[in-house]
């Protein structure tokens, strides 16, 4: 049985189990896929130790997408951009890294018809997470990209070529188009906040959160009751762990189960 997993600090909120059992079923493919919890003075042998327990392949979440990159043997030109890893394969005792959520967002925003080239973006936060979403947008070629931080120092050290605001700064702006939530601000259990205000939200055409759960976070209720198109994150997740599997099994795979897990998972979830 071939062994895959996600690693990561806490997960006992996790979807990704279901999403990856469902791509082995519809592929009729003997694999396990597992959640490893591993705690921050551990996770410097964590890459060995996956050789050792024979994993095939895991996925990567909070807080270790940028702190495995220095235990890996090869990185993928993507990762290296994004400068975070969310999927590591383990290929002959070779361990190589790669940015899905760079797919996955991709895979997002075509889902929902959110156009980029052109037009001005904010993005909220400065993480993991954040690395990707900015890469792809500039990469298709955004009009002008603002990153906002609480602590702006900070975001022009990982941004030293974009605009790096605070938010009481965006909130003068007049320009932003669309806004995405890469913060875990409003994820669950800490529901019902929003990383801006009313003020900021009525500014923009749309807004997407790639939170997933809840579905409808407090950033998306506010902006919905604005009239603002609205994109939760939960395709965002799916698309990148079935991108995940494309690279563990070294084969291309339809994202018509996207839409079915899709349906399965948004029943699942706390709204």
């Amino acid at each position: 049985m071939n062994a895959f997993g996600l690693i990561g600090e806490r997960l006992g909120h996790s979807l990704s189990p279901q999403i990856h059992k469902k791509v082995f079923e519809k592929l009729n493919l003997n694999a396990s896929f597992s959640l490893y919890e591993i705690k921050p003075e551990n996770i410097g042998g964590a890459v060995q130790a996956l050789k050792v327990l024979g994993i095939k392949g895991v996925n990567v979440t909070i807080p270790y997408k940028e702190i495995l990159m220095e235990q890996l043997d090869a990185i993928s030109e993507e990762a290296k951009g994004i400068g975070a890893i969310n999927t590591i394969k383990i290929e002959q005792d070779k361990t190589i890294g790669y940015n899905t959520d760079y797919f996955g967002f991709g895979e997002l925003l075509i889902r929902n018809e959110v156009q980029v080239e052109g037009k001005t973006f904010a993005v909220l936060g400065t993480g993991g997470a954040s690395k990707a979403v900015v890469q792809y947008i500039k990469d298709k070629r955004a009009g002008k990209i603002y990153i906002v931080s609480r602590d702006k120092a900070a975001a022009f050290i990982k941004y030293p070529e974009y605009n790096c605001i605070s938010y009481s700064e965006l909130e003068k702006l007049e320009d932003i188009e669309v806004i995405i939530n890469t913060t875990p601000v409003g994820m669950y259990p800490k529901v019902g906040f929003s990383p801006i205000g009313d003020t900021v939200i009525q500014k923009c055409n749309t807004v997407v959160d790639i939170v997933y759960n809840p579905l409808e976070t407090e950033l998306l209720k506010r902006a919905k009751a604005s009239g603002k198109k609205t994109v939760d994150g939960l395709y965002m997740l799916i698309a990148q762990g079935i991108k995940a599997e494309e690279i563990w099994l070294e084969r291309e795979l339809s994202y018509d189960i996207g839409e079915e897990l899709y349906e399965e998972l948004s029943k699942l979830i706390n709204k």
